[in-house]
């Protein structure tokens, strides 16, 4: 009788929790929002003016074409990249495979902008490649800057999660079925479209939406490199600035509408998803051959080069910070003078970069966890709702998030805005879904007789969580918590919209000194956040014991 009073007090009270929590935090944001964008500021009346604003100036609805053009055009460039590199990773040797993939990573885990930010310096109008082709082969570099710029920067920033999703499924595709269609007369490309992609295709899929989704909603990349090219995130962002303090409805009336249409690609990419779904088992796994010949130089010179590209924006960054620098103009001779000033001048930024990511991590772990073993253990049609609320996030752009928390406690009875809890709050509300997600992952893999044993030797319910279910999740608890500290660290989209002065982090930081031309103070935090982010892979290359990383 204890046991069962002290089973029904724990995940009844558990699941009470979360979902009050979402309510407050998720839920009545997104709800005042909503009411926002229909209601008159002037009146207070009821009024679809808002939305009818955004559709009567090209000038605004413009900015959702081109949204939708550059992603799509990214997201097709993005999957053709990283599913021919992880199809080259799965079925050949590649010299320094294990190198490569830390690279691959490590250039898909930096905020979107800084990579912007370096290709102005490599390509830019002042760029150093640009000067040397003009100066030295009078050569006319293209333009950089507009649609092109951002497609280069998310390209090479994006096809990285493309590899790391595809390279997961390569893991769960028998060999026996590629032996077999080779043994029927299909290979080579042809083998490749009509036996490995469909095999591939729901991962393909899921990795299609997470990289569509990114350049969606991304802010930082189009503000530094788009110049004229306007996107749906910029509109926003100019929309709840301009109309801050006064009428914020046409903002809302936007972010409303950036709510809709992820929302409807989200539903018909898991339509889709569902329709090619399907489950398979490995026992002969894919195992790396070696090539030799033309085939062997051209598939080393594909992987060498991109990766090379990917990475190069972040090597450039990290040598700049030590060059001497005259505001936008990087002077000869050496210097740690952009360092000195970047730790004495804005310190509180690298603290905050710290302290604000790491308190939204524990809370991020224990509701993850909590969510977890309530979906898959207690399952019930309340913990189905909390586990169809955890992932709304997933689907709406940080600027979004930014903009509901920040209209939902400017008043009382809850007042937030401008603290670094609410800072703390989006970034919770932002990584809560990957984090879920990969908790889930796991414990599905940990036998239920496991639990049902301790039970049966007289562990109490909440005994038997803490003690044994806890532990054998703690591998993945601690892979997916790093991974999620990566993220937050390069957090900008929502903080853009809720920091002040005294909760700026380094994305922020870098953000504004690039903005303000003082490239060398920029260069020197934005090396300062890629430390911060190897360190980080490598306490997780330590957790996971070597193994390679893949979603």
């Amino acid at each position: 009788m204890k046991n069962k009073k002290s089973k029904i007090n724990l995940w009844s009270s558990s699941t009470l929790g979360l979902l009050t929590l979402y309510t407050i935090f998720l839920i009545i944001p997104l709800l005042i929002l909503l009411s926002e964008s229909f209601i008159d500021s002037k009146t207070g009346l009821f009024t679809l003016d808002n939305f009818k604003r955004f559709f009567e100036k090209k000038y605004y609805y413009s900015t959702l074409l081109n949204s939708f053009k550059i992603s799509i055009v990214i997201t097709f460039v993005a999957v053709v990249l990283g599913t021919v590199l992880a199809f080259f990773f799965a079925r050949f040797k590649i010299k320094g495979a294990k190198g490569l993939r830390i690279l691959i990573i490590l250039s898909s885990m930096s905020a979107p902008f800084v990579g912007a930010y370096s290709w102005i310096l490599l390509l830019g109008r002042n760029g150093v490649v640009t000067k040397f082709f003009e100066n030295l082969l009078n050569i006319q570099m293209p333009d950089i800057y507009g649609f092109k710029g951002i497609l280069l920067v998310l390209s090479l920033q994006l096809y990285p999660l493309i590899f790391l999703y595809v390279s997961g499924a390569f893991s769960n595709v028998d060999n026996s079925l590629l032996e077999a269609s080779e043994n029927l007369g299909c290979s080579g490309v042809n083998r490749f479209f009509k036996v490995i992609l469909p095999l591939i295709l729901p991962t393909v899929l899921a990795g299609a939406l997470l990289v569509f989704m990114r350049c969606f909603s991304d802010f930082g990349t189009p503000m530094l490199i788009g110049e004229g090219y306007r996107t749906f995130p910029i509109t926003i962002y100019d929309a709840y600035m301009s109309e801050l303090g006064g009428n914020n409805g046409f903002a809302a009336s936007i972010a409303i509408l950036a709510i809709i249409i992820t929302l409807i690609i989200f539903l018909f990419q898991k339509y889709i998803s569902q329709k090619h779904s399907f489950t398979m088992n490995s026992i002969n796994k894919i195992r790396p051959k070696e090539i030799h010949g033309v085939k062997n130089v051209l598939i080393h010179i594909y992987s060498y080069v991109l990766i090379s590209l990917s990475i190069a924006p972040q090597v450039y960054v990290i040598y700049t910070s030590f060059k001497k620098v005259n505001g936008t103009v990087f002077t000869s001779g050496y210097s740690f003078e952009s360092y000195t000033i970047a730790f004495s001048k804005m310190g509180n930024a690298i603290r905050n970069t710290i302290i604000i990511p790491l308190t939204a991590l524990i809370f991020v772990l224990i509701i993850a966890v909590f969510i977890a073993y309530l979906v898959v253990r207690k399952k019930s049609k309340i913990t189905a709702i909390i586990d169809t609320v955890s992932m709304v996030p997933y689907i709406i752009p940080g600027i979004v998030v930014g903009i509901a928390l920040s209209s939902a406690f400017n008043k009382p009875p809850l007042v937030l805005t401008g603290s670094m809890t609410i800072m703390v709050i989006a970034l919770i509300i932002r990584r809560l879904p990957y984090t879920i997600r990969s908790t889930v992952a796991t414990l599905q893999q940990i036998p239920l007789t496991v639990e049902e044993a301790s039970l049966s030797l007289g562990a109490s319910n909440a005994k038997t969580f803490w003690k044994i279910t806890i532990p054998m999740m703690s591998a993945g608890i601690i892979s997916g918590a790093i991974l999620s500290w990566i993220t937050m660290i390069s957090e900008l989209s929502s903080a853009i919209l809720l920091y002040t002065g005294k909760t700026r982090t380094l994305t922020i930081e870098v953000y504004t000194q690039v903005l303000r031309g003082n490239y060398g103070v920029a260069a020197a935090l934005a090396t300062i956040l890629t430390l911060l982010t190897v360190a980080s892979l490598l306490i997780f290359n330590k957790v996971n014991k070597g193994q390679d990383l893949s979603m």
